[in-house]
């Protein structure tokens, strides 16, 4: 019989509560899953202004809670407690309105806020000093991204020797290697573990304090939220200078898929779409087609193949190669319906790019998840020409919808999306490599012309794609083993 454990989450988001990506998704679900194994699992994350205590019915803890920082002193916060919604995960919320109390999570206007050091180191000690206050004795502490890295640094030094956490393994996941947290190296003082740790073995790069790899040389075992972006982060091209460290400990590295919440990306019951269908009976597909045509503006057209985006408009997704192919793209007999926000130019070039292709291309700049659903169930296709992803959702939610993925083979989306090989009609969508305008455009060529020349292949490829579930369930299996196996690494047991 398994062993039940006690697992402690330190994170700076979770969703509903405070979420910027993939990261706030990974801790508002997977916690419920790790507790449907049977498990404790108790969440610690800041009180942003954002999470309203009312509610959530957030109840205070009757003391407040004291945080060692170093040369600046010890900090007291208050701690507020509430449930995850649909679950009874216990999620701890440290309020300390000097680090927290903002309107956003990391940035402001654009620019990161100046003390995101102080903030999240205060964030991970907090949440030791909370676990000895309360008597919650962690098996495993699971740590994300730079902003709680260092906790595996805490348990190595200065708790190491404490009856509450010392014992604790603990699990780092990387959900994006090129955000590090490197900070000047004065933030050696505030983390009070000893200067003898600022080195190249340990917390040091480039004459700053990194806080990722501080984690990465001392967490008991890492996870990359897919297989792909596990190996991809041991190369230069994707590693962003740590790759090396990250070879290191290549052998305690796993690749773990992030799920899909099917209860909300579900063609048969979502209720965001003009109608439901499924993979029995597809005709509420081409309502839900013209539906999107209707709502972005272009002409309602049942004979021409509608390709969906939905994206941040960034460096990473690609969105400047795919600016310099789609004047051909737009050659073809096709039309685009975009959703997306993030950098200036973009908007700019993609709105201007609407206004002269009225026919062609529609554009809305911002985020709409009601929009974001029309499109994931009216699009015969969705482009995501990405200069990596770690894991990505939408082309998830897509193939469940029955709109097929033309990706670029990076990350999560090399691991999802099958590549349509012809001679055997198998696959689940459309795949290229380089990140080239030629490739985009041969690829949408590709898929646009098996859509209008090979329908027999579009109606295999439909039914492939929507047979695909990528579950929390099995994340979380995934992750209980790895539970098991940073116990043993860390203790022998």
């Amino acid at each position: 019989m398994k062993r039940r454990l006690n697992i402690l989450f330190v994170a700076s988001e979770a969703a509903p509560y405070a979420k910027e990506g993939g990261l706030g998704d990974v801790v508002g679900a997977l916690p419920r899953f790790i507790r449907s194994l049977g498990h404790d699992v108790r969440i610690v994350m800041p009180r942003y202004y954002r999470v309203d205590r009312a509610k959530y019915g957030l109840k205070p803890l009757q003391y407040p809670l004291g945080v060692p920082m170093g040369i600046i002193g010890t900090l007291w916060c208050g701690v507020y407690e509430g449930k995850l919604p649909n679950s009874d995960v216990t999620v701890y919320f440290l309020e300390f309105e000097q680090y927290f109390g903002r309107d956003g999570i990391y940035t402001e206007n654009g620019q990161g806020y100046l003390d995101n050091d102080n903030r999240f180191v205060f964030l991970s000690r907090g949440a030791l000093e909370l676990a000895r206050m309360i008597g919650f004795r962690p098996d495993v502490i699971h740590v994300h991204d730079w902003q709680t890295a260092v906790v595996p640094v805490f348990i190595n030094t200065i708790y190491k020797n404490d009856a509450t956490v010392g014992r604790a393994a603990t699990v780092l996941t990387i959900h994006n290697i090129q955000h590090q947290g490197d900070f000047y190296e004065g933030l050696m003082d505030v983390l009070g573990v000893g200067w003898e740790y600022f080195n190249f073995l340990n917390l040091e790069a480039y004459g700053k304090v990194n806080l990722l790899k501080g984690g990465i040389y001392h967490a008991t075992v890492l996870s990359a939220v897919s297989e792909t972006y596990s190996r991809e982060i041991q190369t230069p091209e994707y590693g962003y200078n740590l790759d090396g460290v990250v070879r290191e400990r290549a052998s305690d590295l796993y690749g773990i898929l992030n799920g899909v919440d099917y209860d909300e990306w579900n063609p048969e019951t979502d209720k965001f779409i003009v109608a439901n269908y499924s993979a029995y009976d597809l005709s509420g597909k081409a309502l839900c087609k013209a539906d999107l045509q209707r709502t972005m503006g272009l002409p309602v057209r049942d004979d021409v193949p509608i390709i969906g985006i939905v994206s941040r408009l960034v460096y990473q997704k690609g969105i400047d190669v795919f600016a310099a192919a789609i004047y051909r793209l737009l050659e073809m007999d096709i039309q685009i319906a975009m959703l997306g926000s993030g950098e200036p130019w973009a908007h700019f070039f993609f709105g201007g790019m609407a206004a002269s292709n009225p026919e062609k291309f529609a554009c809305v700049i911002g985020y709409d998840n009601s929009l974001a659903h029309k499109i994931e169930a009216g699009a015969d296709l969705f482009l995501m020409p990405s200069r990596f992803e770690p894991c990505g959702l939408n082309q998830m939610y897509s193939l469940r919808y029955g709109t097929l993925p033309i990706v670029r083979a990076t990350g999560g989306l090399n691991d999802t999306v099958e590549n349509f090989d012809e001679t055997k009609c198998t696959g689940t969508g459309f795949k290229f490599y380089d990140l080239t305008p030629d490739a985009i455009v041969n690829t949408v060529g590709w898929a646009i012309n098996t859509y209008y020349n090979n329908k027999e292949a579009m109606a295999t490829l439909i039914q492939n794609a929507m047979s695909k579930r990528f579950t929390w369930d099995e994340s979380a299996r995934q992750y209980e083993k790895i539970y098991y196996l940073a116990i043993k690494k860390k203790t022998g047991e």
